[in-house]
């Protein structure tokens, strides 16, 4: 059965359910460990602040060079500026990323199920674990996502509407969306994710470059011809393992640099079977399946210039 890239809630709520040894839903779990209201906004959704829109004489998919992943390295401080953090119940659990002012783009999996207004994302974010840092944060106002299941895995992907815009500065930017579909042959992942399996999440954001294979060639390898659909992208090294997303990077971007030297956003970190396992790369959202339905889910947000 395919590992999921993440560390689902379900992974720290087990030790309570352990503890009671019984079963209980979300809901009853949050009144448990937090009484009959969740968070600062009680049973309610977070408030909507709606910040008039700032100009969008911005640009998109600009790295910044001068500022894990299995196999990676640390970035250079908010050297993807379009990176998001995704917490629930003030735990790290999944990635994401900033589209525009308003929206940010994960994972189905990373939201399906979950109460969408408990989630934080966090912004312009370099060491998760440094405390004293204040990055900007923003609540879910709203989670979009269509036709996805956890049994195939197909359609893993999920827009997030926040409860404010989001301010664009030299740390915090956009990932450009694919204008089509493209012949990538590296892209790079990024995240906060366990650095080999089943270990612990890092605190420092980490990268890793792979190679995209097509989905012919990842239907050749361990995976079955039927668990790879025209929906999904893979990426990694089939013969040897050796780099790979991991869990927690759930939701989190694949990126390839496009010929103007922005990046643009083809994947999202979805699953797989273990991380960087022979036979087994590493398997993503594909973007360009679904730019349509992001473009229309979001066009409330300001979107820079691509």
């Amino acid at each position: 059965m395919a590992l999921i890239k993440s560390i689902l809630c379900v992974v720290f709520f087990a030790l309570i359910f352990l503890q009671s040894g019984t079963e209980v839903s979300g809901e009853t779990l949050a009144k448990k460990i937090y009484g009959p209201k969740f968070g600062n906004f009680g049973n309610q959704p977070p408030p909507r602040h709606d910040t008039p829109a700032s100009s969008c004489s911005c640009s998109c998919g600009e790295r910044n060079e001068n500022s894990r992943i299995v196999g990676g390295k640390p970035t250079n401080e908010n050297e993807f500026p379009w990176m998001a953090r995704l917490s629930y119940f003030n735990r790290f659990y999944c990635g994401g990323m900033l589209i525009n002012d308003r929206y940010v783009l994960t994972a189905a999996h990373c939201v399906k199920g979950f109460m969408w207004f408990m989630i934080k994302v966090t912004f312009g974010e370099h060491d998760r674990c440094v405390e004293s840092k204040k990055p900007e944060s923003r609540f879910v106002l709203r989670a979009i996502a269509g036709a996805f299941s956890f049994l195939n895995f197909d359609n893993d992907i999920a827009l997030l509407r926040l409860n404010d815009r989001v301010p664009i500065t030299q740390t915090i930017k956009p990932i450009c969306l694919p204008k089509a579909k493209g012949k990538e042959i590296t892209a790079v992942a990024s995240g906060w994710g366990t650095l080999q399996e089943d270990g612990k999440p890092s605190c420092v954001l980490q990268e890793v470059e792979v190679p995209v294979l097509s989905n012919e060639d990842c239907r050749n390898t361990n995976y079955s011809a039927k668990m790879i659909s025209d929906n999904m992208l893979c990426a990694g090294y089939p013969a040897t393992g050796k780099k790979d997303s991991c869990q927690g990077d759930s939701g989190g971007p694949l990126v390839t640099q496009r010929k103007d030297e922005k990046y643009e956003l083809i994947g999202i970190v979805s699953w797989g079977n273990g991380c960087a396992r022979p036979g087994y790369p590493g398997v993503y959202t594909r973007v360009t399946r679904y730019l349509d339905w992001i473009l229309e889910n979001s066009k409330d947000g300001c979107f820079c210039e691509d």
